[in-house]
């Protein structure tokens, strides 16, 4: 697929970011538990949720405009639709540099592509721009760390693929 790998551009990308975040979390809740996780992902979708994000993906990328990378392709392309605009085929978003002492490591929070542009090698290209990233961060240590649910099947053999390993695990409680 014929993708332009870019920096999210706050003014033309906004919605269309939210609009990808959304398939990122009812994905989440979708294909790796039960109805009860499927709700809780979909439930959390509201407008106050919406600017609070996207206010912080604005302060993410004011700290390094790479933190959130998209991948676009030109309206009318096979994978793309629409009207000689833009759309935008999936996004990485990597912590910004003075949040590496979370993990002690660069932390990759999220990498979606939308299904109809899976296995076109947008998610590898996204992929590159995220560890390009991670390489100029000063990090605590060397390493690029992200969660994955272990009933996430196609994710986890993306990520073996790209050489992670399993380092430790992660776990929740309510508050």
């Amino acid at each position: 697929m014929d993708a332009t790998i870019r920096p999210y551009d706050a003014e033309c990308d906004r919605d269309a970011l939210w609009e990808l975040k959304t398939g990122f979390e009812t994905g989440l809740g979708a294909g790796t538990g039960d109805d009860e996780k499927q709700a809780t992902y979909e439930d959390k979708l509201t407008d106050a949720y919406r600017a609070d994000w996207l206010d912080w993906v604005d302060r993410c990328v004011a700290d390094d405009e790479r933190c959130v990378t998209v991948a676009s392709a030109p309206d009318g392309h096979e994978d793309a639709g629409g009207d000689g605009g833009e759309t935008l085929l999936g996004y990485v978003f990597v912590l910004p540099e003075r949040l590496a002492f979370v993990w002690d490591a660069a932390v990759l929070n999220e990498l979606y592509v939308a299904p109809d542009a899976r296995g076109t090698g947008v998610a590898d290209d996204l992929m590159d721009a995220a560890v390009a990233l991670a390489r100029d961060q000063s990090l605590p240590l060397d390493r690029l760390v992200l969660d994955v649910d272990r009933e996430n099947d196609r994710a986890k053999a993306f990520y073996d693929r790209h050489g992670f390993a399993h380092w430790g695990e992660m776990v929740a409680r309510e508050l």
